[in-house]
Formats: structure tokens, sequence, C-alpha cells
């Protein structure tokens, strides 16, 4: 049987080359891993986490000191979901469309707008997991970058505090965002900025040692009702996670951005309450110890979840759906992969009673390793 799938190559990879273009920001910004073919839907794939280590004093004896163990954690990544796109036509179909605007130039855009429809669920995945994230920066409601840069140099700042590699660090706005930050006079004078690409081509430069993308895909989120709520009188540490509220109302929501009264760091939920209860914030915890009274908890409003993070810190796990071992009824298929992002879609053709269906298809998971290596701008 002829290769089919073969020669449509051309069109699938001109289709891909155009969805690539789109506003497409978390996927080409965190760490891309295609080596989960063992693991199926819903099943995880664990990875280790060494604990933070501790030092000793040194000193001198017959024998070595009893110590050095450590407890070794685990995160896992799972296979969420297996995605496909169908395109169908039957023989009268085409016949009629090549009489028109004709039926290959109608497939490349069926493909073009199937491998569109998964690259955004992707990146919707991804910047859902803002609620992942350590700490936050900026003010509710106000798009950042009013005047100047001060916002990446603050967020800068939150992940250098909780240890993030600064080698590779990334920041994903929203087009508000961006277009604000296009804006700013010290980017677009070329003689301040000692590049043109903003000012000619309005390419988002790095800056602080940040890459900014823009996403479609940066959510406005709105934040739990919770109100006149205070932690317990136990006091609570430097780092602690597991905070007691009591009195209050209403719901603390994961993602919320929260406050403690007397301490100007703003905290990521990672679990929330709906009454009085412990909730959760993500890692590295409280920068400033809590007091042993009934401190003020505040939650503040709805944001726009900008992003920054590590690179290595934000997984995207990627394959082709499974088959059975012995096959499926596919006719023919093949893997297309984007050089410019790294996702792979799998086209499937499948011929039936006079006529034919493709599929282009992907499964994915995504999971934030180091909530302490990512961090929001608030919008």
């Amino acid at each position: 049987m002829a290769n089919t799938l073969t020669n449509l190559a051309p069109d699938l990879y001109q289709a891909l080359d155009t969805v690539s273009r789109e506003l497409v920001g978390f996927i080409p910004s965190v760490t891309l891993d295609s080596g989960v073919e063992r693991a199926a839907v819903g099943q995880n794939v664990r990875s280790y986490v060494t604990p933070a280590a501790t030092a000793s004093n040194i000193t001198p004896g017959v024998t070595a000191p009893n110590d050095g163990d450590n407890v070794i954690t685990n995160q896992s990544i799972t296979i969420t979901k297996a995605r496909g796109v169908p395109v169908r036509w039957n023989g009268e179909e085409q016949r009629g469309m090549n009489s028109g605007p004709g039926y290959s130039s109608i497939l490349q855009s069926q493909f073009a707008q199937a491998m569109r429809t998964l690259t955004n669920e992707m990146e919707a995945d991804l910047a859902g997991l803002y609620s992942t994230t350590s700490r936050a920066y900026g003010t509710a409601g106000t798009t950042p970058f009013a005047s100047d840069l001060t916002d990446t140099a603050q967020v800068r700042k939150i992940l250098a505090d909780n240890g993030a590699p600064l080698s590779d660090m990334q920041m994903v706005i929203d087009t508000t965002a961006g277009a604000k930050m296009r804006t700013l006079t010290q980017l677009t004078k070329a003689n301040e900025a000692a590049d043109a690409s903003l000012l000619r081509q309005g390419v988002l430069l790095d800056v602080h040692g940040m890459a900014i993308r823009e996403s479609a895909q940066v959510g406005t989120i709105t934040n739990g009702t919770g109100t006149s709520y205070t932690s317990s009188t136990a006091g609570f540490a430097v780092g602690a996670t597991s905070i007691a509220l009591i009195t209050g109302s209403g719901t603390i929501l994961a993602g919320d951005v929260i406050t403690f009264a007397g301490d100007a760091n703003k905290y990521v939920v990672e679990v929330g309450i709906s009454a009085p209860g412990s909730i959760t914030i993500a890692a590295p915890g409280l920068r400033q110890a809590v007091a042993a009274s009934a401190v003020a908890v505040t939650v503040g409003g709805d944001f726009a979840a900008n992003m920054a993070f590590s690179r290595s810190a934000i997984v995207l796990a990627t394959r082709a759906p499974a088959i059975p071992s012995e096959g499926d009824s596919a006719d023919d298929a093949m893997m297309i992969t984007d050089p410019r992002s790294g996702l792979s879609f799998e086209v499937r053709l499948y011929k039936q009673y006079r006529q034919i269906r493709y599929e282009v298809a992907a499964a994915w998971g995504q999971h934030n390793f180091k909530p302490e290596h990512t961090a929001l701008l608030l919008g």
C-alpha cells in the first residue's frame, strides 16, 4: 500500500510552521521531555527530590561520625491527556472542492487548525501551573511595567532568594503586559537598549537575565472569597508551609495570593480551605516568621497570572498516544516535529468506506517540580 502521508508531509510542515508563530510562550520556555514512553495515561513517572543539606562541626575522633542519612522524597509527572483532532472527507466532498478552492488547500488549513488546537491546550495546561508557584510580586489588577523595569527586577529577586538557577530564567506574560513593556522608552530607544529589535520588530528582549515571551493563554484568576481569617496563636517559623487559620469565613483557593499582617511577602496558596483549618503555601514557605498570636491574613484581588521561572523547574512531557502492540486499523501514520517548539504530533490515516479520516494527536502531562524556582508577576 502506498505511503499516503509521505506525500502530505510538505503540507503538514507548512501548516505546523504557521501555527508555531502564534502567541505560545510557555511551551518554548519549559523543559520538554519526550522520554515517558513507558507511562500510560494516568500513570505516574517518579523523579527523586534530594533534601537541603545540613552542615555540622568537624571534631577529630577515632571513628567517623554516624551521620549523613537523608530522606529522599519524590515527585511525579503524569500523562494526563491523550487528545486527537479528527479530519474526515468522503469522495464526493473531495470532488466538489477540487472544482472550487481545492481539497489540498482546505486540508492543509484543517491540519493547521488541528495542531493549533492541541498546542493551545498544552499551553493552557502549562499556564494553569500558576497555582504551584512560590510567591508573587506586583499589584493585582494593575498591569506591570507602568514606567520602568522594577517588576522584572523584583521577580528575579524572588527567584534568586529562593535559590533558583539564574542561567536560564524565563518569563511569560500576557499581551496586555507585553504592550505596556513595548512602550518603555528604555527598551524602544536603540541607543539606550543597545538593541533595535524591540523598536523595529516588536521582539521582547531578555531583561535582567530573563527571556520574555508572550502567551495568549495567560489567564485572569478569580481569587477566593476568604475574609477575616487570622493565623492560630501557635506561631509559625520561617520555612513553614502548613499554616493553621482560625475565625474568618469564605474560601481560600489553590492559587490565591495571600499576605500576613506585618509581612510584605505575597505567598501563593497550594492547598486552600472553605472554613477555618490549615492552608498550605508553596515551597520554600514563610520568609518571615508569623508571631504566636492571631495575625490577620488577607486574600488578594483578581490578577493576571504572569509567570517567571527557571526552565528546569517546569516539565512538559509529551509522546504519541499509545496503540495496541498488534497495531490498529490505521492505514498509515507518521510523526511530525515542530523545529521551533520541539512539539511532536502524530498524524494517522484511517481509510473507511468511501471516506477517509485523519487524526492529529498527542499525549502529554505537565508538572512544576520546583515550586521555589517559580514565581508570579501579578497583573
